[in-house]
């Protein structure tokens, strides 16, 4: 950063010295120009034969008349003559001279009409403004970069809007299809009136997760996390997670191990970091091979706790990886949201763990998946003082 600096420095310092020798230049040779008229229009001024002739000529003056025009008019102000070709010629001077100090402004305005303009075509200034150069694309770059991310977060909004409205419509039409058969068959056998009365309870609440996933959208991005700090025994807290989820696990012979040291402690808002690991273990479950262990492991390391989450499954491919935690990703776009959700657990889950002051990271290839969870280990004053 500092090398940097000096170095825009150092070429900011050679186009003031440029500027410097050239007006240096210009002022030498204006005093020079300015002596030499002024000794040749005074002491050389040998026109006056052809005036004299001129105005015989043209106003068809005796040579008496015109010798004296000529002397009335020119010879005896010589000076004011003088001076007036000469304040032409410093006019017609400095006209230049701005034109060519001016020229660097006109490069770095029209360097920065460009920074708005949707091409690929880079800036180009003059080599004595290269470090502006830099500096302007280096604008332009990081400009198109945001814009990009932002239509990106924008279509991948607009392609949430589409998920959700497509899944709301498929449990709501199942209620509204098994309501309809129960209210036409009021006499239908308690068997099947049961198993209609299941099916709709449970699209209902499905439909009502995913009417709980809009108002995420909303609350997570007006409000601020607001924590409950306390102490949180990590080994029970994931291993009661761990046994929530064996009806999932069971009927693809998947099953979790929770690898915690006993007694370890994490100060945090005990039900804002269960979604955290909640949310991590669900999307390890949704994309980990059948028959498979993921494996939950923490540990004390220097002061920070490290909370893993590893499972075996197809890689997250490179590109995603960067934007795994942004909101309204979903790393498989075809995948319903009776599994991938709305794109939001890996974005709230994100927002929580920097709000503790920690940080959650992915790496992936083709043997394991692993979730990373840091936490700093801070003394009981220190989170309560937060």
């Amino acid at each position: 950063m500092k090398s940097e600096r000096d170095k825009r420095r150092n070429d900011y310092t050679k186009l003031k010295r440029k500027v410097f020798f050239r007006m240096l230049l210009i002022i030498f040779t204006t005093a020079a120009t300015v002596i030499f008229l002024r000794f040749v229009i005074q002491k050389n001024f040998s026109v006056g034969d052809s005036i004299v002739q001129f105005l015989k000529n043209t106003f068809h003056m005796r040579d008496r008349d015109a010798l004296i025009m000529y002397r009335f008019a020119f010879f005896n102000n010589i000076e004011a003559i003088t001076l007036i070709v000469i304040l032409i010629f410093l006019v017609i001077l400095l006209k230049f001279s701005l034109s060519w100090f001016t020229k660097y402004f006109d490069e770095v305005s029209a360097g920065m009409d460009k920074l708005t303009e949707e091409s690929d075509a880079g800036i180009t200034l003059s080599p004595e403004l290269d470090f502006m150069e830099n500096k302007l694309n280096q604008i332009k770059n990081n400009l198109e970069k945001q814009k990009k991310a932002a239509l990106d977060a924008e279509q991948r909004k607009n392609d949430l809007v589409v998920y959700l409205a497509h899944d709301i419509k498929t449990p709501l039409t199942s209620v509204i299809g098994y309501l309809s058969l129960l209210d036409e068959a009021p006499d239908m056998p308690p068997e099947q009136k049961a198993k209609y009365v299941g099916i709709t309870l449970e699209k209902a609440y499905r439909l009502e997760q995913l009417i709980n996933e809009f108002f995420e959208i909303t609350r997570f991005n007006l409000q601020t996390i607001v924590l409950n700090r306390e102490k949180i025994n990590l080994l029970f807290m994931l291993q009661q997670m761990a046994d929530e989820f064996y009806p999932i696990l069971t009927p693809q012979e998947k099953r979790v191990s929770v690898n915690v040291p006993d007694g370890l402690i994490l100060w945090g808002d005990a039900d804002k970091l269960a979604r955290v690991f909640n949310n991590i273990l669900k999307n390890a479950i949704a994309y980990s091979y059948e028959n498979s262990v993921i494996d939950i492991s923490a540990k004390q390391q220097e002061k920070n706790i490290v909370i893993t989450f590893n499972n075996q499954g197809n890689p997250i491919p490179r590109e995603k990886l960067e934007t795994i935690f942004e909101k309204f990703f979903r790393l498989d776009t075809s995948r319903s949201t009776n599994t991938g959700g709305a794109g939001l657990g890996l974005a709230i889950a994100k927002e929580i763990v920097n709000a503790h002051g920690g940080n959650i990271f992915v790496q992936s290839n083709t043997e394991k998946t692993v979730f990373t969870v840091v936490f700093p280990q801070k003394q009981e004053k220190d989170k309560l003082s937060a």
